[in-house]
């Protein structure tokens, strides 16, 4: 095998701070994806499109500074210029926070997968940053097998967990206690 391998997760990002490093519209696809998951969001760019104003987002309406850095979680640059997105990244890694240069999975301490939401169901595909194009192909395959009755199983599952826990008093109990639900709701 070659390439990297990351191991897949599932992050929190409800009222964490996030910086996005430029202001251009693949910032603001970005930008809209950490705030569908209730992200803290600071835009730092000299300029930006009129679309990312309008979101609830602050501005600081300047390039980068190391100190951008300071208490936040993630970092994504999203800039055409590749000597600002090298240090974005050196900077994430000297402190520990989490970067995403969009496009150059080398400097990237996480790579973000092409996600089909579906209610509370989220599918991510990732390619390990071999083609973003190929993923969201994928992406669009799944999303077309993954539909609103899945979204309705999967609330009607989150409300009987509390039910499971209290009931069933091992793990194998209640995985197989849902996995008999599943099967019955889907075939």
């Amino acid at each position: 095998m070659t390439g990297k391998r990351y191991y897949m997760a599932c992050i929190d990002l409800d009222g964490r701070s996030v910086l996005v490093v430029g202001g251009g519209s693949v910032a603001l696809e970005k930008v809209r994806g950490l705030l569908e998951c209730g992200a803290r969001v600071t835009v730092v760019a000299p300029e930006t499109v009129p679309e990312l104003l309008s979101l609830p987002v602050e501005w600081i309406a300047r390039g980068y500074h190391p100190s951008d850095l300071r208490d936040r979680f993630l970092v994504v640059a999203a800039t055409s210029s590749t000597p600002v997105n090298r240090r974005v990244f050196a900077d994430a890694e000297a402190r520990n926070v989490l970067c995403n240069v969009v496009d150059v999975p080398e400097l990237c301490s996480l790579i973000l997968p092409a996600v089909h939401r579906e209610g509370p169901i989220a599918v991510a595909v990732s390619t390990g940053g071999a083609s973003p194009a190929l993923a969201q192909r994928i992406r669009d395959d799944v999303a077309a097998l993954v539909g609103p009755r899945h979204a309705d199983l999967a609330e009607r599952l989150r409300e009987l967990r509390p039910w499971a826990k209290e009931n069933l008093p091992t793990y194998q109990a209640r995985r197989d206690y849902f996995q008999r639900l599943v099967q019955k709701a889907l075939t």
